[in-house]
């Protein structure tokens, strides 16, 4: 089921009944899950259902629907199985015979998508690059040589890493990031790749999470392949994605 990805107010009437009418809630993250039931005055018992052990749990919530309790998965932030937790057990469940039902939602996705203009007719969503950065360059040439408008999402820790590469690549397409989507301190940024880069380079720190739209349109030809000598074998992974 679909969750708020920052705002409260935008769970759904759905969703709540849905959270009220269940027996057990399945959480990528229980303290989370907890904390948002806690503000809707709901009392639920929890049962972990993460990234790291999600087949192990789709097991155990299995034999719950087996003993005829309903159960409602929630992911962190937005819709489960988008950069999320969520498509194993959804696949899991179905095969042991018990219907899986949507509880549509937010997501980081289309909030974003929805203010970024037009970008051309086909839109693709990346979700999280590789944290290499040949990978990461190899991935960002194909996507944008493509024609078509994408959406990636990325840590604060590399934020300012790919846009230095979608503006090494073609420094004047068009880029729109959405940091803290929904939240209290929600911004947005318009501008070609190069002035984009150049505002969050500036920055002294980078807080958030972040979204980011690029344009089908190209506005301009390819950089040639960079071919940088990077060690990808030895690249310190300082990954920490969000969820959305």
């Amino acid at each position: 089921m679909g969750t708020p990805i920052g705002n409260l107010g935008d769970i759904t009437f759905r969703a709540l009944e849905t959270l009220r009418s269940v027996d057990v809630v399945a959480a990528e993250d229980t303290r989370h899950t907890l904390e948002l039931l806690n503000h809707f005055e709901i009392k639920k018992t929890l049962v972990s259902c993460r990234a790291q052990n999600e087949a192990f749990a789709a097991e155990k919530i299995i034999k719950l629907l087996d003993q005829g309790q309903k159960v409602a998965y929630a992911s962190d932030a937005g819709e489960p199985g988008i950069s999320d937790p969520g498509a194993v057990l959804v696949q899991m469940a179905r095969k042991a015979g018990h219907k899986v039902v949507p509880i549509p939602g937010p997501s980081a996705f289309a909030t974003l998508a929805s203010v970024a203009g037009p970008g051309g007719k086909t839109l693709v969503f990346e979700g999280f690059l590789s944290p290499k950065p040949g990978r990461r360059r190899s991935r960002l040439r194909e996507l944008l040589s493509g024609g078509n408008a994408v959406i990636l999402y990325e840590s604060p820790f590399r934020i300012t890493k790919l846009l230095a590469d979608i503006a090494d690549i073609d420094g004047e397409r068009r880029v729109v990031v959405g940091r803290e989507l929904t939240k209290l301190h929600e911004e947005i940024t318009d501008g070609s790749a190069r002035e984009v880069y150049e505002d969050y380079a500036a920055r002294s720190k980078v807080l958030g999470e972040f979204a980011v739209f690029i344009s089908g349109d190209k506005s301009a030809k390819l950089s040639p392949e960079n071919t940088d000598n990077v060690s990808e074998a030895g690249y310190d992974d300082d990954r920490q994605d969000f969820r959305g």
